[in-house]
């Protein structure tokens, strides 16, 4: 079989579609990586009036990933890797790519009235802010990027930076309210990126601020579907002809649920299979405890045991208790009606598939950050409760366990970190890097130093 590329006039002449022009661009996305390729892209194409609303997705630095898409006319092959068998599909939601530094093609994208919705996947350490929700002043790109809006100029370098030129433009251009929805593991999401935003824009120019406080929508959101960035093309690609460097592998579940307004208009996810609640903070909490906080965990716990997967970490029984207890401890923090049994259930299933080459070295990178959010975050909640935490304490005890064996991961606090753990108390200073409220309590801290002390002597075993 001789592969053809990727492109809209190859795709309509195989399926026989005259109609291959793309839809128009209506959605802004920062941060064109594979897990929003899988997930808002693949939502995008599926809506009932997908042919509305076309993507225009920028890149984080790289410039060869927007050529990449501009070969492919956007194109790429979602696979959806189940424990039998993939299924295949092409997504053409993305309609336009480009460079992240192209900040002026940015700012007129947002000068258009059409455009109604700017989307986010950058994680939760690529928006630079403190633990206070503040800008970090500390960070170069922040202040150089302060420096040149401050001037009148656009920034590019950091997040914030270009998500305010976009809104700045739109505010000059005067068309109207536009909303902001970030798709990171972050609780409170939309919050968050408000919070962050207004005090960044308070220190370029009180009244742009303003604006956004009166015509910024920042909405709320739950994201779920397990994607491991991985370069392979799967040979069912090439079996269907394709020429694909852009291939997605991904899990058959997907989950999305959303809290907020939309001014402008939205696409209808709804019909492609999204959620719109009015309190997304149960249901945020409930994926970011049980998945990533059990990816986290099975990370900590299943590296420094030689394991590669998440699939061999759920499969070794020590691991395995570790998440159930942690489990048990999170669906306390969880409000009546929240329902958990059968997420639990399908984790596990999600868990232990292991066609889904999920490796925990890739969960490591921006540790401290995750643990943060996803153990810390169910520590404090157990003992205000009058609850026990043991279950969150072990939690911290195995990363604080895990970082004495030096796995090398990326984390942009590793000099926070290192300093740390150099300290006369490393236990009571990393725990006050992701909680300083659980730090000011002697009695938790002793129980996370014994739960580490522990850990240490069995892994010397």
């Amino acid at each position: 079989m001789t592969l053809s590329p990727l492109t809209r006039d190859e795709l309509a002449r195989r399926v026989g579609d005259a109609a291959s022009a793309p839809a128009p661009v209506r959605i802004i996305h920062l941060g064109l990586g594979h897990f929003f390729r899988a997930h808002q892209a693949w939502y995008t194409a599926h809506a009932a009036d997908a042919g509305q609303w076309g993507i225009a997705a920028f890149t984080g630095r790289s410039v060869a990933g927007a050529e990449a898409f501009k070969r492919q006319d956007g194109l790429f092959t979602l696979v959806g890797r189940g424990p039998d068998g993939d299924q295949l599909e092409v997504i053409g939601s993305v309609v336009e790519a480009v460079a992240g530094h192209d900040v002026q093609r940015l700012a007129a994208l947002a000068r258009d009235p059409q455009v109604a919705v700017i989307t986010l996947t950058v994680t939760e350490s690529g928006y630079r802010l403190t633990t206070a929700g503040l800008p970090d002043l500390d960070d170069g790109d922040v202040r150089a990027d302060l420096a040149e809006l401050r001037a009148g100029e656009s920034a590019a370098r950091t997040v914030l930076g270009r998500l305010l030129t976009a809104l700045h433009a739109r505010r000059d251009a005067a068309v109207g309210p536009i909303a902001v929805v970030p798709c990171d593991n972050i609780p409170g999401n939309g919050d968050f990126v408000a919070r962050g935003l207004t005090a960044f824009a308070e220190r370029v120019d009180p009244a742009l601020a303003a604006w956004i406080t009166a015509n910024v929508s920042f909405v709320s959101t739950s994201v779920d579907r397990i994607t491991p960035h991985t370069d392979e093309v799967p040979a069912v690609v090439a079996d269907a002809g394709w020429l694909d460097d852009l291939t997605v592998i991904t899990e058959p579940f997907s989950d999305w649920v959303l809290a907020g307004d939309f001014p402008a208009g939205r696409p209808d996810w709804e019909s492609a299979g999204a959620r719109f609640v009015d309190d997304i903070e149960p249901w945020e909490n409930r994926k970011l405890w049980l998945l990533n906080g059990a990816h986290s965990l099975l990370t900590f716990a299943g590296m420094p045991r030689g394991l590669d997967t998440v699939a061999e970490a759920i499969a070794d029984p020590e691991c395995r208790a570790l998440v159930e207890s942690f489990w048990d401890e999170v669906v306390a923090c969880l409000p009546d009606g929240t329902e958990h049994m059968q997420y639990r259930r399908q984790l596990i299933e999600r868990f232990e598939n292991p066609r889904i080459v999920h490796r925990l070295a890739q969960i490591a990178a921006e540790a401290t950050t995750k643990v943060e959010f996803r153990f810390a975050a169910v520590a404090e909640r157990s003992l205000a409760a009058g609850r026990d935490a043991s279950a969150s304490a072990r939690a911290l005890a195995t990363w604080i366990t895990w970082l004495s064996n030096d796995p090398g991961a990326v984390d942009v606090r590793a000099d926070a970190v290192a300093a740390a753990a150099a300290s006369d108390d490393s236990v009571s200073a990393l725990i006050g890097l992701v909680s300083p409220r659980l730090a000011s309590l002697p009695a938790f801290v002793d129980v996370v130093r014994r739960f580490a002390q522990d850990a240490t002597a069995a892994h010397a075993r």
